[in-house]
């Protein structure tokens, strides 16, 4: 009889995302970019498991319904309340986001682990966003990925809320330390363009790899998605051309298709391919709704001829 595989371990933070449109009622939909990366993992069949933290309260309970709704495992400590953010969209549904959040993922002693902590090495680690900069919980998180690190590989997506990033420089510096313990990272080029102004997203992907990762992945919105890798390869796909119904959650699907065709051992362009077009299906309907595994190999099929579009992408 063959063991399970090991789960991905992501950590990081859940948010209720309360979608506020004009002349419309408010739509509350689970989010947080690394428990949207653990769902989408989930949805595409790979085992995931999500260490984060969830209030007593009843956006807690639909955000954990939502994540066990797919197979997540959820282990998580208790806050005083979820995290929640307003997410405003524009005309052409792109998101800005009011944050009422707070990270303070308890520490853990190696001799006595905290209860959230996997038992056996995971298949891979995943942090991101809010949780791997915001203290007090920041350094809980970083603590943990340094432990595993070597034994499973590390991947990182910055997702920058610059409300929450605090003084520039300080943030870089965070950020390039999170870069620097991962093989895989990915960014948008609205991350790249706040946390380094004016300078080329190739330029700062290239400077990104030289910190160590093995590749690096950075979204273009409409222009699609390019990926540069430490031995010098240069990857481009263009962007499927779908309806926008909003981008919330792209940024997130895009890496988790990436993460899970890295695992299968597809290559960079497959990855970066099934990536570009898991985005496009989640800016073609509302919230942060990443496809299935059937519903991605359906799009991929139709949309296997799509290198000269350019429509909406991830972020």
């Amino acid at each position: 009889m063959t063991s399970p595989e090991p789960p991905v371990l992501v950590i990081g933070e859940c948010v209720a995302d309360i979608v506020r449109t004009d002349g419309a009622p408010d739509r509350v939909h689970p989010g947080g970019s690394p428990a949207n990366v653990a769902y989408g993992l989930a949805r595409l069949g790979r085992p995931a498991t999500l260490l984060t933290e969830l209030g007593p309260d009843a956006n807690g309970r639909l955000i954990r319904a939502h994540l066990e709704s797919v197979g997540v495992v959820v282990r998580a400590a208790e806050a005083a309340r979820t995290p929640s953010a307003v997410v405003r969209l524009d005309g052409l549904g792109r998101a800005e986001y009011t944050f009422d959040i707070g990270w303070t993922l308890p520490p853990t002693d190696p001799t006595d682990p905290y209860p959230t902590e996997p038992a056996v090495a995971p298949a891979a680690i995943h942090l991101g966003s809010i949780g791997a900069v915001a203290e007090p919980g920041a350094a809980a998180v970083l603590a943990r990925v340094e432990r595993w690190r070597g034994r499973a590989p590390v991947s990182y997506d910055p997702n920058v809320r610059p409300a929450l990033m605090g003084e520039r420089a300080e943030a870089v510096r965070r950020v390039e330390r999170c870069v620097a313990l991962s093989d895989v990272v990915k960014a948008s080029d609205e991350d790249l363009a706040w946390l380094y102004p004016d300078e080329r997203p190739e330029a700062v992907a290239e400077r990104w790899l030289a910190l160590g990762p093995a590749v690096v992945a950075v979204t273009l919105g409409a222009e699609g998605a390019f990926a540069l890798t430490a031995e010098g390869g240069y990857v481009r796909a263009a962007a499927v051309p779908v309806p926008v119904a909003d981008t919330v959650g792209a940024g997130d699907s895009f890496t988790a298709a990436f993460l899970d065709a890295r695992a299968a051992g597809t290559g960079l362009p497959g990855c970066l391919t099934r990536a570009v077009t898991a985005a496009a299906l989640t800016v073609s309907r509302p919230g942060a709704n990443p496809p299935s595994a059937a519903e991605l190999a359906a799009a991929l099929a139709r949309y296997d001829d799509h290198d000269d579009h350019d429509d909406a992408g991830a972020r």
